[in-house]
């Protein structure tokens, strides 16, 4: 999350104090930076659901590389399918960025000292954990829609579920199989968020003062850019890099979950059988059948989303919170 506190060597303006913005607003932002973000990267996202559900079923070996899975979706869906389920995307960000983003700027304003001091990294991987569980719950329908639709494409004409829109998802599935579904793999969904979001969230903010060197080096990885601290300051190059640390552990760490989450959630129901009796069973089958590394299928397209998902939000979310913070000021 953005560190709005640390200062700048730029005019007063160019940063935010702790407090300055309306909690309603913060949450606000937070929703509006995810889905800006999103309509960037929503084909990757794509990309990464197809590759994730590659091996179920007869699909063994259904998709080889990222470029493959674009080419394919490409030459057999047509263009623009690699927007398929982008209203769910926008939705999904909606709802669980906007209660992420908000929570974890609520909790670091709250607990910010006196002197302008952020809260250490113990309590803003708590913050992590609270705001990515929360955000989970809320944002849990979207995602099942999202990850309905982009997998759609992949099946036979006769198998697919057909929604037109995120609105129609959620009408249909409350329909055809009750409301409680909406929440299906909610379980590892909010697990999945409170990894990626102690990793997104803690790293991105200990990174940004790593490069600013205003806290002391705490991942063995981050050492590595001591040497370029004295060039950071509180500006879009600092946002990057911070963001592209943040998503590649993220990644590393929330992949597993992610893939037995998304498995869940497009799984369906044959004669009362669902495919899997929860998390751990996905898990064990894919290990079992496809083999450890497996759990990290489709790491490069997982990154490519992440990774510029999580620099796109972060930089717009600096940018809305300056942008209200000047204009209010005026």
């Amino acid at each position: 999350m953005a560190d709005s506190r640390t200062i700048s060597a730029a005019s007063p303006k160019s940063r935010v104090p702790p407090g300055a913005i309306p909690r309603q607003v913060n949450f606000a932002l937070g929703g509006l930076a995810g889905m800006t973000a999103t309509v960037f990267v929503q084909p990757l996202d794509l990309v990464k659901n197809r590759m994730q559900l590659s091996g179920v079923g007869s699909s063994m070996k259904e998709h080889k590389t990222s470029l493959h899975v674009l080419s394919r979706i490409v030459r057999n869906e047509g263009i623009f399918a690699v927007y398929n389920g982008l209203s769910a995307g926008l939705l999904r960000q909606a709802t669980y960025s906007t209660t992420r983003l908000g929570v974890f700027q609520m909790l670091m304003d709250r607990y910010t000292k006196s002197d302008g001091s952020p809260p250490g990294i113990l309590k803003k991987m708590m913050f992590g954990v609270v705001a990515g569980g929360t955000g989970a719950v809320v944002g849990t329908p979207a995602e099942i829609s999202l990850i309905r639709m982009t997998s759609d494409g992949r099946l036979p004409p006769e198998q697919r579920r057909g929604y037109t829109s995120v609105f129609n998802a959620l009408y249909r599935i409350t329909r055809e199989e009750g409301i409680a579904t909406l929440w299906r793999g909610c379980g590892p969904t909010v697990v999945r968020a409170m990894v990626v979001n102690v990793a997104q969230l803690t790293t991105y903010s200990q990174a940004k003062q790593l490069l600013l060197g205003t806290c002391k080096p705490l991942l063995l990885l981050l050492l590595l850019l001591l040497l370029f601290i004295a060039y950071f300051v509180d500006d879009i190059k600092c946002h990057f890099v911070s963001s592209m640390i943040s998503g590649l552990v993220t990644t590393i760490a929330s992949m597993p979950v992610d893939i037995s989450k998304t498995r869940i959630q497009n799984m369906k129901t044959i004669n009362g059988v669902p495919e899997f009796t929860g998390a751990a069973d996905v898990l064990v089958k894919l290990i079992r059948k496809e083999g450890f590394f497996s759990l990290w299928k489709g790491f490069t397209p997982y990154y490519a989303r992440l990774g510029p998902h999580t620099v796109l939000t972060f930089i717009f979310l600096e940018k809305f919170r300056l942008w209200y913070y000047i204009y209010a000021n005026q």
